[in-house]
């Protein structure tokens, strides 16, 4: 590449940021701002990652990722509440005097999770490779092993979400929205996805329902309001009578709900 021929280093490491609720921000290394694609790229001092190493095997390797906390981007409180986990990074070397000309792509993936440290903050990028890591095959359960609406369950899930609000906190862990199907834990497994107040932009899962009551899994980050708009989504237990019964989608369910488990060794004869 050209921009590695010169005599004099003009390069600068950028950062390409896009957390799950779509905010994207870019960060760079150089002293000042670098505009690159129509996205600024703002210049962040602490902002460096770790040695970068590739080959051309499959193993899975890691890149750790450091940086200064700044009270405009990347702040603590949303580090703490996990806004960023999961994040989509790309990491490239630029030339600082033509920023949007020629690139080098030196990793990409995303954040794991990440910790707050001495006015900093450290995380793990996690890149393709670390698909290596899971199981190859899927071991035999007699649960779905599919997540509900997904490209293997296949159950639709648009009539299962509804736009509401909250009207009133139950609980340290629990909430009362405007609208809800009746019903006992047909949310119990769902998710809300906060979409206005302290907590928008995060999701919660659910532990159980009783008609417009949900009890989530944990207390959100941040404290609630009534008001606060939500999207709820029922959920799933993964049990085969829950799937023929409830959602009519027998033929998709990715579990062994008949298979003979390990209590079949203990079995005699004339054993209940």
């Amino acid at each position: 590449m050209a921009m590695l021929d010169g005599e004099l280093t003009t390069l600068a490491f950028c950062w390409r940021l896009e957390r799950r609720d779509g905010i994207c921000l870019g960060f760079t290394t150089h002293d000042r701002d670098l505009a690159v694609d129509g996205l600024v790229y703002r210049a962040a001092p602490g902002m460096l990652p770790s040695a970068v190493t590739s080959s051309d095997g499959f193993e899975a390797g890691g890149l750790d990722v450091s940086g200064a906390l700044a009270s405009d981007s990347i702040t603590e409180r949303d580090l703490a509440d996990g806004r960023w986990d999961g994040a989509a990074v790309v990491l490239f070397l630029t030339d600082w005097r033509e920023p949007g000309g020629e690139r080098l792509f030196l990793a990409q993936g995303e954040l794991g999770d990440v910790a707050v440290k001495a006015n900093g903050f450290e995380a793990e990028l996690r890149g393709a490779a670390s698909a290596l890591e899971r199981p190859a095959v899927e071991q035999t359960s007699p649960s779905c092993r599919a997540a509900l609406g997904d490209e293997r369950c296949r159950v639709d899930l648009a009539p299962l979400t509804r736009t509401t609000h909250v009207v009133a906190i139950a609980g340290e862990a629990a909430v009362e929205v405007a609208e809800a199907r009746p019903g006992l834990d047909l949310y119990a497994s769902g998710r809300v996805r906060w979409l206005s107040g302290a907590n928008s932009g995060l999701e919660s899962g659910i532990l159980a329902s009783a008609g417009p009551v949900l009890t989530l899994l944990d207390p959100p980050p941040r404290d609630p309001a009534p008001g606060d708009r939500v999207e709820i989504t029922q959920g799933c237990d993964k049990l085969f009578a829950t799937c023929r019964g409830r959602f009519a989608n027998a033929e998709n369910f990715r579990g062994e709900p008949h298979l003979p488990g390990m209590d079949l060794l203990t079995r005699y004869p004339g054993a209940a």
